[in-house]
This record gives C-alpha cells, sequence and structure tokens, in this order.
C-alpha cells in the first residue's frame, strides 16, 4: 500500500511520519492535470483519503484503475457521514458534547492531525481558514450529534456562507480554480508537490518536470477590488503590456468589506491589473491569494 499511494499521489505520503499526521495532497493525471484534491490521513489500519463529494465516481474508478497490479484494498466507506464544526470556539464547544475520551482527544490534537476514537475519526481540519474540526462518524449517529450541535447553539451553516470563508482564506475550489484541465503548478498547489527523490516516479511527474523546465505556466494570485462592484468567475483580467487572465472565484468579503477573487493570469503580473464589469474597466491590486486566515486580514 506504501509503494501505491507514493505512484498515486503528487505528494510522498510516508512523509507523513506518524500515525495521525494528514497531508493535502492531489490526484493527477499522465498529463498533470488535477483529477481531485484531497486529504490523506495516515492511521493504524493505513492511509484514510477524503476526496470531493461530487467527484467521488471518478475518483474511485481511477484509484482502481492506479491499483491494478498492486496487492492494494481499497475500501469506499459508505456507511459513514462527515461533519465540520469550525470556528474559534469549535472545539471547545464539540468537546462538551461528546464523551471523555473524544473530548481528550479534541484537546490534544494539532492542527492537521486526526485520529480515531472508537467508530468515530476526528480531524483537526476543515475547508473554512477558522480552527475547527472534521469529524468522521457512523452515518446512523450523524442526524443526533448534528441535533446536538445545533442545540448547543452552533448554527448550520450553508455552502454560500462555506464558500466565502474558503474564499477568503484562499483555498481552492476544484471544478472552478482547478481541473483535470489545469496543472498543479498553474492552481498555487506547487508546494503539494514532492519532487525528491528524483527516482520517486508519480503519476504526471513527467508532464509537471516539462511544464516546471518550460516556465511558462500562469499563476493563481489574489485580487483585490479597491472600488464598488463585485468580482465573479469567468470576469476578463487584464494585465497591460503583458496579456489578459480570467477571475476562477470571485465575491465580496464580508472580514475585509471589498470584494476579492482567485484569478489565473499570465506569470509575468505584478500588483496591478484591470477587471472587466459589465463593459467597464475596473483596477484591481494583485496580491498574494490568501486574504483571511482566522479571521484576521493578511493583506
Amino acid at each position: 500500500a506504501t509503494a501505491y499511494l507514493q505512484h498515486l499521489l503528487a505528494n510522498d505520503v510516508a512523509r507523513l511520519g506518524e500515525t495521525g499526521k494528514a497531508l493535502y495532497s492531489a490526484m493527477l493525471n499522465e498529463e498533470g492535470g488535477v483529477v481531485d484534491d484531497l486529504i490523506v490521513y495516515l492511521t493504524e489500519h493505513g492511509y484514510r483519503v477524503v476526496v470531493n463529494a461530487s467527484t467521488r465516481d471518478k475518483d474511485i474508478a481511477w484509484m482502481q484503475a492506479q491499483a491494478a497490479g498492486f496487492k492494494v484494498d481499497l475500501q469506499e466507506r459508505g456507511d459513514l457521514a462527515m461533519l465540520a464544526i469550525q470556528g474559534p470556539n469549535a472545539r471547545v464547544h464539540s468537546s462538551e458534547l461528546v464523551s471523555p475520551a473524544r473530548a481528550a482527544l479534541i484537546r490534544e490534537l494539532k492542527p492537521f492531525q486526526g485520529r480515531a476514537e472508537g467508530d468515530w475519526f476526528i480531524a483537526r481540519t476543515g475547508y473554512t481558514g477558522e480552527d475547527g474540526l472534521e469529524i468522521m462518524l457512523p452515518a446512523a449517529e450523524a442526524p443526533g450529534f448534528l441535533n446536538e450541535l445545533v442545540g448547543a447553539g452552533i448554527s448550520p451553516a450553508g455552502l454560500g456562507a462555506r464558500d466565502t470563508l474558503r474564499l477568503e482564506a484562499g483555498l481552492n475550489l476544484y471544478g472552478q480554480d482547478m481541473d483535470e484541465s489545469v496543472s498543479p503548478l498553474a492552481a498555487n498547489m506547487g508546494w503539494t508537490v514532492a519532487w525528491e527523490p528524483v527516482a520517486r516516479d508519480f503519476v504526471g511527474r513527467r508532464a509537471l518536470e516539462a511544464q516546471k523546465a518550460a516556465g511558462d505556466q500562469p499563476k493563481l494570485v489574489g485580487l483585490v477590488l479597491e472600488e464598488r462592484g463585485v468580482l465573479r468567475a469567468h470576469q476578463v483580467v487584464r494585465v497591460a503590456g503583458i496579456g489578459e487572465g480570467e477571475i476562477t472565484s470571485g465575491s465580496f468579503s464580508p472580514t475585509l468589506n471589498k470584494s476579492i477573487a482567485l484569478a489565473r493570469v499570465p506569470a509575468a503580473t505584478g500588483d496591478r491589473a484591470e477587471v472587466e464589469i459589465r463593459g467597464k474597466w475596473y483596477p484591481v491590486r494583485v496580491v498574494q491569494p490568501s486574504f483571511v486566515r482566522h479571521g484576521k486580514p493578511l493583506i
């Protein structure tokens, strides 16, 4: 299984080092495109892989195809559900609703770490840029635990709220900021690629090496609109004297009280650009693609 997953992922799962650590990485096709982004947890029984729900079928089919010829047991856990409890007080309030053993685990977990307690798996991970938990538990127990969370004053949040948070944090959304046609080098995911050792042959390596040598990949940046208006996906970005790009995700940031976006632009783009909104061009500031973390502005 170790050899298989080292071949499977663009990042070296062996670097996790100890049970409980988590790794963010990408599954790639042979052309270096992102089949999906995912989190891998190293457990005492092997590797727990969490993929996007919307890409579930194609991800499993891809893993099965890659597993051919290897002695690998790939088990989909349709009997489990996952709840994400996010925010600065998420761990404190959650620990008040679970058993003493699970409460102790919640207090001990470090960021990007997950461990099992009985038939629950509790991880200090999330998709919001805030502290919090992702809890995998038997599906039959999920409604009851959700009701307990709501009863304790932890409000449910919809996809709109989650999308605002992940955009403020500069976190990619699969299908918008990257997909099978986009390289991780063009999606601000180059840091997830483990190039060493040189002999390590992960899927898509040759394509990524060629892209890296050519140096012609665009880059994913953050945009801030200083004037009134809202940045949206697919709006054109113009960089004077360099070329054009496109917004991949955009919305209004309640924390910054400004409109922000992620955009794929030419690699030579500096700190200024323009965006076309309803036929007019508006100046935008180009920043690192991370706007807010733990409720605090980064720009």
